[in-house]
């Protein structure tokens, strides 16, 4: 990947896709019986924004904001990190919803046997509404310029004019010399395969890093995981990586391929790690392997894809530190609370480094 300077460019990162706020019972408690919700906010490519800012670089998201407190709630959480702004689409608020709205979750945070689970509300939300032409992408990639440009498939299956703002997006940063990443993030409540696979493979050309598990190549993109059962409830990691390799081949302007491996043990037990396919060597390059003890699992795979791309950016250029940091950032983010990250870089580059838990003082 040929990733261009810092010096001839205003952002190092611009992530676009919506952001929401999650309202979460505290601790492990059941929505219905809660008389009290935790405020969060996250959305998968905001995230990752929200994570590169953190870890100390330039970086942008760009979605749609509705101009009340909840919107407020966002754009303060966003400014806490440094996150720039300038190019996301504030709506006006009609007094009740039905022009735009804020996008909402509710996130009941499992325990042992007792999975997570997520409910959205987020049907007409402000960046479901975004429209082509409502943000000058010429302008933010070429007059501004950014480095490496972000988003994924949830996106685009918002709704209809969703699809035609990411094409019109990717052209653009492809265009201008920017690095594309596209994480396939399959969501099965919000459409359905056949739809999947017509909005993602026109996207393809123009991507250089892509980001998915086996559900998320499957049925966002028709390969199949040869010899593994329809469920996926097992996967022998040798049938990903021909899959992988398939993809590749097919697709060769990818530059890099990546995905988390996550053993559910159950929900406060996981093991954890991640791949790394390097078109330049065809290799394969595997993260530690980590027995995790889960907070939040919410944005694990955020904080991978988001790792990975920091690691880029600070001039890295070895896959296998790169998997290392990746999976290092997905598994702290999920020890606290939220979607987001609250790592710090001197915290990431330790335990990237095999670092163990003992404490610091």
């Amino acid at each position: 990947m040929n990733l261009r300077p810092a010096s001839d460019t205003e952002l190092d990162l611009v992530s676009l896709g919506e952001c929401m706020v999650r309202l979460s019972p505290p601790g492990h408690e059941r929505i219905e019986y809660s008389r009290t919700l935790e405020v969060h906010v996250g959305g998968g490519e905001y995230n990752v924004a929200y994570a590169i800012a953190r870890l100390g670089l330039r970086a942008g998201w760009v979605g749609g904001l509705v101009d009340n407190p909840l919107g407020a709630i966002v754009r303060n959480h966003a400014r806490s990190a440094g996150l720039d702004l300038s190019a996301a689409v504030t709506m006006p608020f009609d007094g009740v919803g039905r022009g735009a709205r804020m996008g909402l979750n509710f996130t009941e945070v499992g325990l042992g046997p007792r999975a997570s689970v997520t409910m959205y509300d987020r049907g007409g939300s402000a960046t479901s509404r975004l429209r082509p032409g409502d943000v000058d992408w010429d302008d933010l990639f070429g007059r501004r310029g950014v480095r490496w440009f972000h988003t994924g498939g949830i996106f685009p299956c918002l709704s209809e004019s969703t699809r035609e703002v990411v094409l019109a997006a990717i052209e653009a940063a492809h265009r201008h010399g920017t690095v594309v990443s596209y994480d396939l993030n399959f969501r099965s409540r919000l459409w359905d395969s056949a739809s999947a696979i017509a909005a993602t493979r026109p996207l393809l050309p123009y991507i250089d890093c892509l980001i998915g598990n086996e559900e998320d190549f499957q049925q966002s993109l028709g390969y199949a995981v040869e010899g593994v059962e329809a469920s996926l409830e097992t996967l022998p990691v040798d049938a990903y990586m021909a899959m992988v390799r398939r993809v590749a081949a097919d697709h060769p302007n990818l530059s890099i391929v990546g995905t988390t491996l996550r053993e559910v043990v159950s929900a406060s037990r996981n093991g954890w790690s991640a791949i790394l396919f390097d078109a330049a060597s065809g290799a394969f390059f595997r993260g530690p392997a980590m027995d995790l003890e889960v907070e939040d699992r919410v944005g694990g795979g955020d904080g991978f894809a988001s790792g990975c791309i920091w690691t880029y950016l600070t001039g890295e250029t070895d896959p296998q530190i790169v998997v290392n940091v990746g999976t290092a950032h997905g598994a702290l983010l999920q020890t606290t609370r939220g979607d987001t990250s609250q790592v710090s870089a001197e915290e990431l580059r330790r335990v990237a480094s095999g670092a163990g838990a003992r404490i610091l003082r």
